[in-house]
């Protein structure tokens, strides 16, 4: 990553980022501050935005469809709708209903974890790389960041360790509760291919 060829898009960049940050009132007018206010902002903002859709997905239904399908839903008292209507459904079945719908949940959020750092990450960058050029230590900073995209990247495949145990759920939920099969989309080539392709961005 050349930190000197990025300049001029992060320089572009830091009004936008800065936008909305109306509460500042500080004479200290310096690039580094004006960065570290950015990213600041950008990590509220998304975390902000994730901790809304955190609510809704442990309050909430959780939507799934399928092609040709009517919407199916999930309740968060492991009731299954279709198109709105519910299905007729034993103690056992909701048992299963629930379990897939942790699942689904779990993955969900754990992605928004990793949405957050990857958005803290790309705002960051663009603070220590503008740093870099007025201190002329853009190999050091270079490190720290590639240290920290390697920790994401370790995030992101983590989530493929959750997914034999999500197939599992919902192809014993497809067996016991045939309503469900249409939507039962997952299989094995999901889990062998999952974080083949997983690299942050440097």
């Amino acid at each position: 990553m050349n930190l000197l060829r990025l300049m001029p898009a992060l320089l572009l960049c830091l009004p936008l980022i800065a936008c909305g940050d109306n509460a500042s009132s500080s004479s200290d007018t310096s690039p580094g501050k004006a960065v570290a206010e950015a990213t600041g902002n950008v990590g509220k903002t998304v975390k902000d935005a994730t901790d809304k859709a955190r609510q809704e997905i442990a309050k909430g239904n959780i939507k799934i469809s399928a092609d040709n399908q009517p919407q199916a839903e999930i309740t968060p008292d492991g009731r299954l709708l279709i198109g709105g209507k519910e299905v007729e459904t034993t103690a056992a079945q909701r048992s299963q209903l629930l379990d897939y719908r942790g699942h689904v949940a779990g993955i969900a959020q754990d992605g928004m974890d990793i949405g957050v750092a990857g958005a803290k990450l790309g705002a960051s960058a663009a603070g220590e790389a503008l740093k870099g050029v007025f201190s002329g230590d853009t190999d050091g900073i270079e490190k720290r960041i590639n240290a920290e995209a390697a920790k994401i990247e370790a995030q992101a495949k983590q989530l493929c360790n959750r997914l034999p145990a999500m197939l599992a759920s919902q192809q014993a939920l497809a067996r016991d509760l045939p309503a469900f099969k249409p939507y039962a989309s997952m299989d094995q080539s999901d889990v062998d291919d999952c974080g083949k392709d997983t690299v942050v961005n440097r």
